[in-house]
């Protein structure tokens, strides 16, 4: 033994069993018959149909986040051995037996049952003791929503964690901050919180207000260490860097490793491809890159062109016309040109073709060799189908009466010349003299004799313009707004000159082979704006609620009902956590405000570590629940009562130490002191009878009689309660 413990290859491992002990817990709570229901539970429809887009590389968009969190719930399918084939179309529908449901729940489950040891360590880092610790863990285990939303394929408990983790994360850096900095466990938690606040931010946006308010208390510290004068100004430069680096540009890294990923796999033209740009569309296999492949790269007087608004809202269309023209008056008494209507149309149509003609001249062929447009240059838009030039004049549009109406010219022998000329401005362009680019230049068209431009207004015409989308001509527009700009999409070389082949020749696809893809930033760029702009229509739905609506627990979601029996899930919180973490929320802010007059007083009633401690323990999860909750009161989309949950973990956090230090530091008496500890157990067993009262709606293994499902509210679980 003696040479054993000399031995320099002996490791010592210290093992905190109180710790293991609540991640097996935690991980039991989560993992309990995961595979139930075999059914899709409520907003497993919606990721799902995800994780079945990745198995197929297929490209979609979804504007609720950033893709890593559909990466990690894929990766869940992936493994499982998952191919994709199941159709997500409603809730409530039986699994197949190639869905491996197990392995598809199993990373939010795993998350879920992560943070109960995580609230442990939180706890403990912040200076309470282990028993402290110990209820913080136990109330995040007996939390139902927590549980309920940990144990089906949805995203909540995946950002719980990251969140969690961040700000074990950062606890842990500032404490070897003080000890041993720069030391190989400073750098690992420092680090650590980087990493995790990217992948907050990556599974939800909503995770960037944790990540912003870490940034807030490291630059707190950073300030302080600016003003240590044992610092000399060599070491404050490589805290500061440090802390740049970790906190800074990496996440920023990792934020774009996981839009890689994300864009590397889904490679297929997919059902969201019409909201992407055209050059983004023609880097994807299948859909617009089999049209676009290899066409002519420069626009030349004589090509045959689609244009495409690079607006794209409300839906992205091309510029059209038809035989159509527009009434003599519209309603309201105003008059028209009564010219051929030109719109913009949210479909492929041979309608939507277009041919680049050379005003100077006769020919609408490319010639040998083909003279390119370049930027500045003038010319006309003559419609392939109708044969005639694109035009406006000093008439006002539809619906847009301080715009001029946009039209393809008709000869009607009044005195009305036409005004068909069109100077290309490229706005993306590198010089002066850049060439129009087939997809790659935006281009402006700019009317020579209004010095209007060619604009998508977004109105919708009536009936007698097909509900097609209004184009006009604006002479206020100085700007590039996406209403003005356009692309050409489909282009080929025009080479029929008489009417009747040209249509043959319109209607035939283009042949070619070469082929052009954006850069990864660019893709990046113009998934991330998609991401950030684009906003679904989303209908009330009958179990939404308002954030007020969480704070006081009254509204509830049905996940899943059995079709047979009365076995059901039920997202439902655990009203005595949820109404105590509210009541220490309001004291900690009156204790606050209390020391704080004290203070200012010159009276100090706790000690200065002690105040310290409340201090941070407050920024974190009084400001982490402040930060993860107000902000829904300005967002304008659908609100559920998951959305509140990221803020109600770290309310919950704060309701232990709050205890703990009245007991520490607000009652004086030993015996008031006995009496409260017997309380909190009271207090505790009842969080534990409420969980196990809730427990058929979490988990929805049993059914409950008719009389108890009447009112699911949460005032009415007490009645379960009592006949328990």
């Amino acid at each position: 033994m003696a040479a054993l413990k000399n031995s320099p290859f002996v490791v010592t491992v210290e093992v905190n069993l109180i710790v293991v002990a609540l991640t097996l817990l935690g991980l039991w709570s989560r993992l309990w018959s995961l595979c139930h229901p075999p059914a899709v539970v409520f907003d497993e429809v919606y990721y799902g149909q995800f994780i079945s887009l990745y198995m197929k590389r297929v490209f979609f968009l979804d504007d609720s986040g950033p893709p890593l969190g559909h990466l990690l719930l894929a990766l869940g399918g992936y493994l499982g051995g998952f191919d994709g084939n199941f159709m997500w179309n409603r809730i409530g529908a039986e699994y197949s037996s190639n869905v491996p449901v197990w392995s598809l729940r199993l990373l939010p489950a795993v998350s879920g049952g992560l943070c109960v040891p995580l609230a442990y360590q939180i706890v403990v880092e912040l200076g309470c003791s282990s028993w402290t610790a110990v209820a913080a863990a136990l109330l995040i285990l007996f939390e139902n929503s927590l549980v309920t939303q940990s144990r089906l394929i949805l995203l909540e408990s995946i950002l719980i964690f990251f969140i969690l983790l961040a700000v074990l994360s950062y606890l842990r850096f500032n404490s070897h901050q003080q000890t041993s900095p720069f030391s190989a466990r400073w750098w690992l938690w420092l680090l650590l919180t980087g990493v995790s606040c990217s992948f907050a931010v990556g599974v939800k946006y909503v995770g960037l207000f944790s990540y912003l308010l870490i940034l807030a208390l490291a630059g707190v510290h950073s300030w302080q260490l600016l003003g240590d004068r044992k610092l000399s100004n060599v070491v404050v430069l490589c805290h500061l860097g440090a802390r740049g680096l970790a906190l800074l540009l990496l996440p920023v890294l990792l934020y774009l490793g996981t839009f890689y990923i994300h864009l590397s796999i889904l490679t297929r033209s997919g059902p969201h491809d019409h909201i992407m740009s055209s050059a983004f569309q023609s880097g994807l296999e299948g859909g617009l890159s089999r049209i676009t492949q290899g066409q002519p790269l420069e626009v030349a007087f004589g090509s045959q062109i689609t244009l495409r608004n690079t607006l794209g809202k409300p839906v992205p269309c091309w510029l059209h016309s038809h035989k159509s023209t527009y009434p003599i008056m519209y309603e309201g008494g105003r008059g028209s040109s009564h010219q051929q209507q030109v719109t913009c149309y949210p479909y492929k149509d041979v309608n939507n073709w277009w041919i680049v003609k050379d005003p100077t001249r006769q020919d609408m062929v490319v010639g040998s060799p083909p003279r390119p447009v370049k930027h500045g240059d003038t010319i006309q838009l003559l419609h392939g189908i109708t044969a005639r030039f694109l035009n406006t004049h000093d008439v006002a549009a539809p619906f847009s009466p301080y715009a001029q109406e946009i039209s393809c010219y008709i000869d009607y022998n009044i005195s009305m010349p036409a005004q068909t000329l069109w100077k290309v401005e490229i706005v993306n362009r590198e010089s002066d003299r850049d060439t129009w680019k087939t997809i790659l230049s935006e281009v402006k068209l700019l009317h020579v004799n209004t010095s209007s431009a060619l604009k998508l207004s977004g109105s919708t015409l009536p009936n007698w313009g097909f509900r097609q989308l209004e184009v006009v001509g604006d002479k206020m527009a100085k700007a590039s707004h996406p209403s003005l700009v356009w692309n050409v999409e489909e282009h080929r070389y025009g080479r029929s000159r008489e009417q009747a082949e040209r249509e043959e020749e319109l209607q035939a696809p283009a042949q070619m082979d070469v082929g052009r893809n954006l850069s990864f930033m660019a893709r990046f760029w113009e998934l991330q704006w998609k991401l950030l702009t684009m906003r679904s229509e989303s209908p009330e739905h009958k179990y939404c609620s308002s954030p007020l609506d969480w704070i006081t627990l009254d509204t509830s979601i049905a996940y899943w009902l059995h079709p047979r029996t009365t076995a059901q899930i039920q997202l439902l919180g655990n009203p005595v956590i949820w109404y105590s973490a509210n009541a220490g929320a309001v004291f900690y802010i009156v204790l606050f405000l209390y020391y704080l007059l004290r203070q200012r007083r010159r009276v100090y009633d706790i000690p200065q570590d002690t105040w310290q401690a409340l201090q941070l323990t407050g920024t974190l999860c009084l400001g982490g629940w402040v930060v993860n909750y107000l902000p829904f009161f300005l967002m304008e989309k659908t609100l559920f009562l998951y959305h509140y949950l990221p803020a109600l973990t770290l309310q919950i956090l704060l309701l232990p130490p709050v205890l703990e230090h009245v007991h520490q530091h607000v009652i004086r008496s030993d015996a008031l002191r006995n009496t409260f500890c017997a309380l909190l157990l009271v207090w505790m067993s009842t969080v534990i009878l409420t969980f196990t009262a809730l427990c058929p709606l979490t988990y929805g293994l049993s059914a409950l009689s008719q009389q108890e499902l009447r009112n699911l509210r949460w005032k009415d679980t007490w009645d379960i309660l009592i006949r328990k």
